[in-house]
Parts: structure tokens; C-alpha cells; sequence
């Protein structure tokens, strides 16, 4: 019985999927476990650094479960775009089968990285829970809208990326560098109640913004989040997929014959 060209496609995203799982973790002797340390260790260092100043201006919020819900979206999205840039090129010799696209692989590797921030949230969350830190969870339905809207946004922009970088590929080495200032604009270390409000118009165009906050008041309790706006972030996720998707169409074929 003949398969369908979603059912193809599925199959092939799942192949590829496992295939990044082996090449990214399955050398190192501690495997999959780096999915885990590597970004627990950038979290652990923020935390002794920067933990007995935040917990003296922010005394009502625990400062790890605070910089746990804003660190781990902006890596989520940091590493999508990022290794969305170089799929083609990682994957060239797949595409002589017909029915693997360049959109697959970037799919692919979006999922894995969500996957792979999804585990690592709910084990860190779940030290913390454990040391007795507050974890409260009042809107999951919020927390889980959020971090769906994520995936679809760092997926459209990995698609744009990837696109410019097959278009041009100078630009493989400055597309990342674009990301970067995201980490200081973004409340991934602050809140977004500590900004004068006269500044509020210049933050909250950037989506990453409201993931986080909203992330945040999805998990502490009377979390203040005024401003952000789950719609909003929703509107701009569709908006970058869909010119994600219609860019990419225009250029399939000739990513396949380069």
C-alpha cells in the first residue's frame, strides 16, 4: 500500500531526527547526558554569580526558578535558529534520496532541540522542587501555549536562516552574531517590571520578551506580567512560519541542484 506524502514526510523527519540524536551525543562517553550538563552548567554559574545580588532586589522570587524560566526559551530558540543555519550543508548527501527536503532536517532539529530544553526544564525544575525551592505550576495551559508558539517561531526564523545562509554563505558566520544581543534584550535576566515603563514600547516588539515573562507567570505564583500578550506572540510565530515557508518554497530547488 502506497504511503501518503505526509506519511513520508513523518518518516523522514523521524529518521532524521534519530540520525542528529547519534551525531550530536552518541561519541562522547558520557552520551546524552551533555544534553543536560552543558546547559545546567551555564545555569549553575549564573546562579553563584549573580544569586545573592538578584535574591536582594527581587526577594519575592527565587532567583534560580526566575533565571531556569527565562535561560532555558532563549536557548531554545538561540539553538534552533542557530543550527538551522548549517542543516543543509550537514546533511547534503541525504538529499539524493527524493524524499528527503531541506526543510525536513530543519524540522528535524527543531524538534530535538525542543525536546532536548523540555527534559533539561523539567530536570533542573525538579532539583530545584526537591531543594525546596517554590515550583507551583498555576497555568500549565499558558506554559505549554507559550512554549508551542516557541517552537513555531524559532522554526520559522531557522527556515529564513537557512535559506540566507544557502543564498549566501558569507553569511553563515554572521547570522549567529544576530542572535546574540537577544540575550541582553530579552528579560532573560531581569524582569520586565524592573524597566521604566517608558521603555516598555522598545522591549515588547521583541517576542522573546513575552516567552519569557510569560513562561514565568505561567510557573511563580503572582508573577507580574503586565504588558505581554500570548496573542501577540502568536500572530508573530504564524507570520514567520508562513514567510519562513514561503521563502523556502521559492528556493527548494535550487537549494537541492547547489
Amino acid at each position: 500500500m502506497a504511503r501518503s506524502g505526509l506519511e513520508v514526510q513523518q518518516a523522514v523527519i523521524k529518521a532524521l531526527f534519530m540520525r542528529e540524536i547519534k551525531t550530536r551525543f552518541g561519541k562522547y562517553r558520557l552520551g546524552y547526558l551533555w544534553a543536560v550538563l552543558e546547559p545546567a552548567a551555564h545555569l549553575m554559574v549564573l546562579v553563584v554569580i549573580f544569586g545573592f545580588v538578584m535574591h536582594r532586589t527581587m526577594p519575592d522570587i527565587s532567583f534560580p526558578v526566575f533565571l531556569i524560566n527565562g535561560i532555558i526559551p532563549y536557548f531554545m530558540f538561540s539553538d534552533i535558529t542557530n543550527r538551522s543555519i548549517a542543516a543543509i550543508d550537514a546533511n547534503q548527501g541525504l538529499f539524493n534520496y527524493r524524499p528527503v527536503k531541506p526543510i525536513d532536517t530543519v524540522i528535524a532539529r527543531a524538534i530535538l532541540e525542543f525536546f532536548i530544553y523540555l527534559f533539561v526544564y523539567i530536570v533542573l525544575m525538579t532539583i530545584l522542587w526537591w531543594l525546596g525551592e517554590p515550583v507551583f505550576f498555576p497555568n500549565m495551559v499558558i506554559f505549554l501555549a507559550t512554549w508551542c508558539i516557541l517552537l513555531i517561531f524559532s522554526t520559522g526564523i531557522g527556515l529564513i536562516f537557512m535559506v540566507i545562509g544557502n543564498l549566501f554563505p558569507e553569511t553563515e558566520k554572521f547570522l549567529p552574531i544576530v542572535i546574540k544581543p537577544f540575550y541582553f534584550i530579552s528579560c532573560v535576566m531581569f524582569p520586565l517590571h524592573a524597566v521604566p515603563k517608558e521603555y516598555w514600547p522598545y522591549l515588547l516588539w521583541n517576542p522573546i520578551v513575552h516567552i519569557v515573562e510569560l513562561t514565568r507567570a505561567s510557573v511563580v505564583v503572582g508573577y507580574y506580567s503586565d504588558g505581554v500578550s500570548l496573542n501577540y506572540i502568536a500572530i508573530v510565530a504564524l507570520f514567520v512560519m508562513f514567510f519562513g515557508l514561503a521563502f523556502y518554497s521559492c528556493r527548494e530547488e535550487k537549494m537541492l541542484t547547489s
